[in-house]
């Protein structure tokens, strides 16, 4: 079956826009649907955490960075008074390091994220196909084939896999046979939107919190955001004794009850975005069936709080891209395509039941504004258990650990692999500095070698030359210590760690020699002695290695 577009991505939220734009950075053409006609409004979950942070600067999509802004400061009031009472940060704060760069959450709307990521994929000459809705797929050993609809006309479409990125709802999930079990939690709902609206001495540099989540009290918080306008706030009302579905469809009802929560003279101008919404505690029994696979709220949804949604939908995606791209090219063969599930279902288990823990604190304390876990900023997820992943030094037989602590002085294969600035490259330039996240990117793998000289590392790039430089880049890495003035062959990417923060971060000896690979997904798929380790670690992953 041989379709111009070999792979089918169904919803073009952030997951599936992830997905598509991976693709198409290894060379994989994409056609992807949505079944709105227009592009989605509204704010939604707008926290970025520093690991997806790293993610897009993998994916080389700098806007997100450039344009997201950091949490504010959540304030609360005393009873009926705009007089203080308390003001928190309700996320963790964290100083930036040599090894983690993006050192904080920040925060950009969804609305924005979408467009941002919409034009980095015209760049691919792809755009999303709006009002276009899968109504079934059926799988055969060769593909898939795909029923379209878009303005009652049914198309079908022949392409080779599909990726459902299409919602709690969607139809891939439910096509593909994939159990969506779990629970609805009515003790947890809110009405939430956008609005433009003015208050006398609502100072926008706080995100404003209003009355009480107790049962029996309406709640109501207002965050700045001038993605809205000059004007505007993402608002969420709580209220146990509100018909809130009422609530949702009355324009009139969320300013009455805004004004009622808030002691101030408001000046309402536009309701832009609103939706009502209840927790959803659900997850699938697998990833994927045959050539069929879902990422984001089409695998997993679950409380917001904690921020972990959007977040781990994105990291969904960038899993399964790199690994497909590879299958398609014929460079690997379809059982590497098991490891995304097998790599990010324990994740997703363990993001569920951390999220369902903090909705429960926040019921029991009525306080949303609790400050957050580090935890949360998902740079100690792990693929150690993967079968993919080979470490040389690792003691085995540890507990699986999914979401992980980021461990001051420990480093294994399935870890995130660490940034290190400053690294001067040997035979460039003056102003030729590279910093490690400059190298990583998802159509490759980067093989990293410490060694104490050129000449040590010379045996191990000797082998890497076994594998085509559009897979597999290397860069020797050498001490601050080391004395080169040259490099043997032009080819080869030789830095100096001047100040030692590679060294220090990848837990290496000046006067040792030790490799890592990094995956295209920017973790350390090993850790190895040398040149066979880096032979046994490409034979798991490539065909004929």
């Amino acid at each position: 079956m041989n379709s111009t577009r070999p792979v089918l991505v169904v919803g073009a939220g952030p997951a599936g826009l992830v997905a598509a734009l991976t693709l198409l950075q290894n060379g994989i053409p994409v056609r992807i649907i949505d079944k709105d006609p227009n592009p989605r409004m509204g704010q939604r979950g707008p926290g970025i955490m520093p690991r997806t942070r790293e993610l897009f600067n993998f994916l080389n999509v700098p806007e997100v960075d450039d344009l997201g802004k950091t949490f504010p400061l959540v304030r609360s009031y005393k009873p009926g008074t705009l007089e203080p009472a308390t003001e928190s940060s309700i996320v963790p704060q964290m100083e930036p390091t040599p090894a983690i760069p993006f050192h904080a959450a920040k925060m950009i709307g969804q609305q924005l994220l979408d467009v941002i990521l919409r034009r980095h994929l015209e760049e691919f000459s792809c755009s999303v196909e709006m009002g276009t809705e899968l109504r079934s797929v059926e799988q055969s050993d060769e593909g898939v084939t795909a029923v379209l609809a878009k303005d009652g006309t049914l198309e079908t479409f022949n392409t080779k896999w599909v990726i459902g990125a299409d919602g709690a709802k969607g139809v891939v999930r439910k096509q593909l046979g994939l159990t969506f079990l779990g629970e609805t939690r009515d003790d947890f709902r809110m009405v939430m939107g956008d609005i433009r609206l003015k208050g006398v001495d609502l100072d926008r540099a706080y995100w404003h919190q209003f009355g009480s989540l107790k049962r029996g009290y309406v709640h109501t918080s207002l965050r700045p955001t001038d993605e809205i306008g000059e004007d505007g706030w993402q608002f969420m009302i709580f209220g146990s004794d509100l018909d809130l579905t009422n609530v949702a469809q009355s324009e009139e009802l969320i300013f009455e009850i805004i004004a009622s929560v808030i002691p101030t003279e408001i000046t309402f101008n536009k309701l832009v975005w609103v939706s009502e919404y209840r927790a959803n505690i659900r997850m699938v029994n697998k990833l994927s069936e045959g050539r069929g696979f879902v990422v984001g709220d089409a695998a997993h949804v679950h409380s917001p709080t904690g921020g972990q949604g959007l977040n781990s939908s994105v990291q969904d995606a960038f899993n399964l891209g790199w690994k497909l791209a590879l299958v398609e090219k014929g460079l690997a063969d379809k059982s590497l395509l098991e490891t995304y599930n097998a790599e990010r279902l324990p994740v997703v288990s363990e993001m569920l039941e951390m999220t369902t823990m903090i909705l429960k604190q926040t019921l029991e304390t009525n306080n949303r504004t609790i400050t957050r876990s580090p935890v949360l900023f998902m740079l100690g997820i792990n693929y150690r258990f993967s079968n993919i992943v080979l470490d040389e030094f690792a003691v085995p037989g540890k507990p699986i650990n999914a979401y992980g602590v980021l461990e001051e002085g420990h480093l294994e294969a399935g870890d995130r692999a660490p940034d290190a600035p400053n690294m001067v490259q040997v035979g460039g330039g003056e102003s030729d500095v590279k910093r490690l996240f400059g190298l990583y990117r998802p159509w490759y793998h980067t093989v990293l070698v410490f060694a104490p000289s050129h000449a040590d590392a010379t045996p191990i790039l000797g082998a890497l030359k076994a594998y085509d430089t559009s897979i597999v880049r290397s860069a020797v890495v050498l001490p601050s210590s080391a004395s080169v003035t040259s490099v043997a062959s032009p080819v080869d990417l030789v830095l100096v760690d001047q100040e030692g923060h590679a060294y220090s971060a990848y837990l290496v000896e000046s006067d040792q020699t030790k490799v890592f690979v990094i995956r295209p997904d920017g973790v350390v798929g090993a850790i190895v002695h040398g040149a066979e380790g880096v032979k046994k670690y490409f034979s798991g992953i490539f065909l004929d290695a």
